[in-house]
């Protein structure tokens, strides 16, 4: 029986694992932390969102690489769903097309899912940090000292790097050629803002109903005034463009053109100013603030700003906030089948490849794909 390794224990890690030994290879899994799949648990305490229920043109517009799209073929959103199924976790679709577990958690999936790899004769090690490849296969950090794992078969599924105390740290890259890496940016992130002292009562205080626009990418949803800045579903939605370069603007009445906002603020009267944008608008305390902690001095028309309020920041907050990253190993550094190209018998899979996925389900859906793919070409390779 041909031994295999995997290193990683996240959801590409697992996928991978888990086609290689339903195809009969004696699987080892080694992961650096003390407990696997420590981001995917993260990911499941506000909901555990693992897809969008979309079709393949729906996945793959959202996750650009066009080399991604034959995995997302091979594994797209349904059978994300039908994984979950198999596994004992039924699933429901939200109002916005997200996918979740009756459950909402990720812990019941994870489990179910170590007892079937196990089951399947999948070894799995905890607290072997990989330190590259020698001349005597592939290198670990192990509580019983140095060890080294001769194989011919190995897939990297090492992550990115944000949320390296869940062991997302991107060390992993410095066993790699510069050349084949792509610098790693934080993706579905906050950003940073220094407010004035008045924005302080509102921390913590949801922005919803609202649209921002940044470039070519709009989306209506919410977000959180934190003391930090902005974060939340709705600017991880536009980040990518921002983190880029985008001017960012907030709409705060996405149903009413410009001209309704601007008869709706004509008659002010003697009430103040939060009082008619509250009375005529039905602006919230939080919003007021926005609107004058960005449009501060405010012009007597206030009708472009609420509208289209321009937002100031300072750029991302620091990567190892952010949700996921882009950026890793380059497509051209891999085959087809996610082999190393320099590295004959080594696959690569997950969040430590080049791509960016948007929030939804999308990281989670391609994280598996890329594993499953992985480990299928694997399993060909170690059968030639």
């Amino acid at each position: 029986m041909t031994n295999a390794l995997v290193v990683g224990a996240g959801p590409a890690g697992l996928a991978a694992a888990e086609v290689m030994a339903e195809a009969g290879l004696r699987v080892t899994v080694a992961d650096a932390m003390p407990s696997p799949a420590r981001k995917f648990l993260m990911a499941g305490k506000s909901g555990l969102n693992i897809t969008k229920d979309t079709d393949l043109d729906g996945l793959t517009q959202a996750i650009a690489p066009a080399p991604l799209r034959p995995m997302l073929a091979a594994f797209d959103a349904h059978a994300v769903q039908d994984w979950a199924r198999g596994l004992g976790q039924e699933v429901f679709t939200g109002s916005s097309g997200r996918v979740f577990p009756v459950a909402m958690k990720a812990s019941p999936l994870l489990r179910a899912w170590l007892a079937r790899l196990d089951a399947m004769g999948v070894t799995l090690q905890r607290r072997w940090r990989w330190t590259g490849f020698s001349e005597n296969g592939a290198s670990f950090d192990t509580p019983a000292g140095p060890h080294n794992f001769r194989t011919k078969i190995v897939c990297l599924a090492l992550g990115g790097a944000s949320w390296s105390r869940l062991g997302s740290d991107g060390a992993w890259t410095r066993h790699f050629p510069p050349n084949q890496i792509a610098p790693f940016k934080p993706a579905n992130m906050g950003f940073q803002v220094d407010w004035t002292p008045h924005m302080a009562k509102h921390f913590g205080e949801p922005v919803k109903s609202v649209t921002l626009t940044a470039g070519d990418e709009t989306h209506r949803g919410e977000f959180v005034i934190s003391e930090r800045g902005l974060e939340g579903s709705a600017i991880y939605a536009v980040s990518k463009s921002v983190r880029d370069g985008a001017p960012l603007t907030l709409d705060f009445k996405p149903d009413l053109d410009l001209s309704t906002v601007r008869r709706r603020l004509a008659k002010r009267g003697k009430a103040s100013l939060s009082n008619h944008l509250r009375k005529a608008l039905g602006l919230t305390p939080a919003q007021i603030a926005l609107l004058q902690e960005f449009g501060r001095p405010l012009p007597d028309d206030l009708a472009p700003l609420i509208k289209a309020l321009p937002i100031r920041h300072h750029g991302p907050r620091p990567m190892d906030e952010a949700i996921s990253t882009a950026g890793g190993v380059r497509f051209d550094a891999l085959t087809n089948g996610l082999m190393l190209r320099d590295r004959p018998g080594v696959f690569g899979a997950g969040e430590m490849l080049d791509w960016e996925a948007p929030t939804g389900g999308y990281l989670i859906t391609t994280s598996m794909a890329t594993g499953r793919w992985a480990g299928r070409h694997a399993v060909e390779f170690a059968q030639t």
